[in-house]
């Protein structure tokens, strides 16, 4: 299931137009198929949205005359994308947490991204993101999607039986990992400890209580990992110091409020007894979504 570049002969404005409405009229088809995909490999709706966006541009230019598959040529393209997005998390430059925003959804949809966070469940989504770009397509790829072990590891590059393994690995970790921790004590003293070493500036502090695949989100990018995300808050400590634990939506999280009014919030979920990620908004139509109590 192969495609090349689009030579072809010449055409008339008007064929051109014709064959571009049939190719966008055949991908719609499968655009849902795909966002789910993206999603689960993702994690954020705005990025699954980039991901099939992607995919389309690469359809628009190759042939795919002799494909007799093209939902599971997508797919594969989809596939491809977001592993190159994964390992670009992984890779990039981390930004200090001071200087993060939150991310609106581009999400085009709403009722379809309320299905998708139905289907996926948050705390299925926490826990595929501590399994590595690897693990993560394998087991998304073959075990929630049904997508054959030869495919998955011509994607990655490796042979099926490898591919096998990795999806064998990412299956023991998420059934594992179990629920996020829903403790309110120990989610307060995880939470207590976080703000106590960032305004120490203490690394090994904030090692303690991070998982070591720890995402922290912002509008300004993903931070991926224990030791990107502490060095980030070590620069944490000025605002840090004046910030206080409350119950956000019912969780504990960190607020700063400036005159009385709300400035930035923390949210984390977690996992383990330990911060699995960490979500800050400071956008105010946000922050007036959210339900702010003293803890």
């Amino acid at each position: 299931m192969t495609a090349t570049e689009r030579p072809g002969p010449a055409m008339n404005e008007h064929e051109q137009q014709h064959d571009h409405d049939i190719l966008a009229e055949r991908f719609e088809v499968y655009r849902g198929h795909l966002r789910s995909v993206a999603h689960r490999m993702l994690g954020s709706a705005a990025e699954a949205e980039d991901a099939v966006q992607e995919a389309w541009f690469r359809l628009s230019r190759s042939d795919t005359s002799g494909v007799d598959n093209l939902g599971g040529w997508l797919t594969t393209v989809v596939g491809r994308v977001c592993l190159d997005m994964l390992r670009s998390r992984r890779t990039r430059g981390e930004e200090p947490l001071d200087t993060w925003h939150p991310v609106a959804s581009a999400e085009p949809d709403p009722a379809q991204d309320a299905l998708l966070a139905d289907s996926v469940g948050s705390a299925l989504l926490v826990v595929l993101d501590t399994l590595n770009p690897a693990e993560r397509l394998a087991f998304v790829l073959h075990d929630l999607f049904g997508v054959p072990f030869e495919e998955v590891g011509g994607i990655l590059g490796r042979s099926p039986a490898a591919a096998r393994q990795l999806a064998s690995r990412g299956r023991r970790r998420v059934r594992g990992a179990g629920a996020p921790e829903a403790d309110l004590v120990r989610q307060r003293e995880v939470v207590d400890a976080f703000l106590a070493a960032a305004r120490d500036g203490d690394f090994d502090g904030l090692l303690a209580v991070l998982d070591p695949d720890v995402l922290a989100r912002s509008d300004a990018g993903t931070t991926v990992g224990a030791i990107g995300v502490a060095s980030g808050a070590t620069g944490f400590a000025r605002l840090a110091a004046l910030s206080s634990p409350a119950l956000v939506d019912g969780a504990t999280g960190l607020v700063l409020a400036v005159d009385g009014r709300l400035e930035r919030v923390l949210t984390f979920t977690f996992v383990a007894d330990r911060i699995a990620a960490i979500d800050i908004v400071t956008d105010p139509a946000r922050l007036s979504e959210l339900t702010v109590e003293p803890a």
